[in-house]
């Protein structure tokens, strides 16, 4: 198939030709990243980074959690199947991964809205494929309250929460400062929706929301109410599902992931932002179900991890980044699965002789 040529069109009507050239195209959108022009010996698989205090933690919708050091994810091509992770039971599955160091803080938001700060070290280390540990103790979640974000504390000015309506609230990074009493209401699911993402912001920047049809919006973080407003105004069926926040310059890219597996990286350069909040989205990224979005440089590593528990970890500079609307790439290869969280972390220094 690869040696067949392709035959002399010119003689076929201008529109079956046009649609031979679309198929085409979808064709060459849809395969596997290109082969590496790096040594074999490079691209063999292989530890991706020396020992490190930073870990991976994953949280499942019960608010199990597991920790687990970065440098045991070695890093693979774009589009691999990953490693299986997590071991759950029943319907649970996970639900947030973030990247941190173990001496660090973790702020947990449920869908009700109530917040918990959280020691790294106290949540249970495990070696990859294992089970989490309940995180939450004593906390008595509510039979259908469960986690919606997972931040690591302490990175930004401000927190913005986003609700399932659409609705958005800043708030000053104190609020969930280690002072925060465990399970404090930080937004009123029952007048707002139920929290479906949070990010932290600078209070300068803009907002980017989007839903989970792929449509998003784009706003300036200082054009919202003091006591929060509506963000994105919803398509009937369309629920809001992620949050983030987007620095000048325009330059700043955003990694949009489906549940199908097929991402990619929107240039802020090309998605104009709104003057004011509340307004319809435009569309971001084809797709049916839109999981997530984080901002990421070329540089960094993307972790996915799927409902069944599987993670893959892959270079972002091989997602090509795009200022129009696209399909996305293949990120993941899933069977019977169905990606449900991701998070970036910058890229560790090459080992030595790498």
């Amino acid at each position: 198939m690869s040696n067949r040529r392709r035959p002399d069109l010119s003689h076929v009507d201008s529109a079956v030709l046009a649609y031979i050239e679309a198929l085409e195209a979808e064709l060459a959108e849809r395969a596997p990243a290109p082969p590496t022009t790096e040594p074999a010996a490079a691209a063999a698989p292989g530890p991706s980074e020396p020992p490190t205090t930073l870990n991976v933690v994953t949280i499942s919708r019960a608010a199990l959690a597991k920790r687990t050091p970065r440098h045991r994810y070695d890093r693979q091509r774009r589009g691999g199947t990953g490693v299986v992770d997590w071991e759950g039971s029943g319907s649970d599955s996970p639900a947030c991964v973030a990247v941190l160091d173990v001496a660090h803080d973790l702020i947990v938001i449920t869908n009700h809205g109530r917040a918990f700060h959280i020691a790294v070290d106290h949540i249970a280390e495990a070696p990859v494929r294992s089970r989490g540990q309940p995180l939450l103790l004593g906390a008595n979640l509510h039979p259908d309250e469960h986690v919606a974000a997972a931040l690591p504390a302490g990175r930004g000015t401000n927190i913005a929460l986003l609700t399932e309506r659409g609705y958005v609230r800043t708030l000053p990074a104190h609020v969930v400062g280690q002072a925060m009493p465990p399970g404090t209401t930080v937004l009123r699911a029952t007048d707002y929706g139920p929290v479906s993402a949070a990010c932290w912001t600078e209070g300068a920047g803009d907002l980017f929301v989007a839903s989970r049809r792929g449509l998003a919006i784009r706003f300036p973080e200082r054009a919202l109410p003091v006591p929060g407003g509506l963000g994105l105004r919803l398509e009937a069926g369309d629920v809001a599902v992620a949050i983030e926040a987007v620095q000048p310059p325009d330059g700043e890219a955003l990694f949009l992931l489906g549940a199908d597996g097929r991402g990619t990286v929107r240039l802020m350069a090309g998605f104009a932002a709104n003057k004011a909040p509340g307004g319809g989205g435009k569309l971001a990224l084809k797709t049916y179900q839109l999981i997530g979005v984080i901002a990421v440089g070329v540089t960094d590593d993307l972790f996915i991890v799927s409902r069944l528990g599987k993670v893959i970890r892959f270079r972002a500079g091989e997602v090509p980044p795009k200022e129009s609307v696209v399909q996305g790439v293949n990120c993941m290869a899933l069977r019977g699965d169905a990606c449900a969280a991701l998070t970036a972390t910058p890229m560790p220094m090459p080992l030595p002789g790498s």
